[in-house]
């Protein structure tokens, strides 16, 4: 299962997928809140949605699994 990481250490602001959605190469899944700059963490791989690994306003560091695709 792919995993997509957050790109950066930041807030999430938005969570733009649930599970069972199915996403393609670069959708947006995430937007990360970072320096006050909003930074959208895209998929790298199409699947559908497994998990939803991060809640909206949580804290997460630079790495850390967003979301797992199947």
């Amino acid at each position: 299962m792919p995993d997509i990481p957050a790109h950066i250490t930041g807030t999430v602001w938005k969570i733009e997928v649930a599970v069972g959605d199915r996403v393609e190469l670069d959708d947006t899944v995430v937007i990360l809140e970072s320096m006050k700059m909003e930074m959208p963490v895209e998929a790298e791989d199409e699947g559908t949605v497994a998990e939803v690994r991060c809640e909206e306003g949580q804290s997460v560091s630079e790495g850390d699994v967003l979301v797992v695709l199947e």
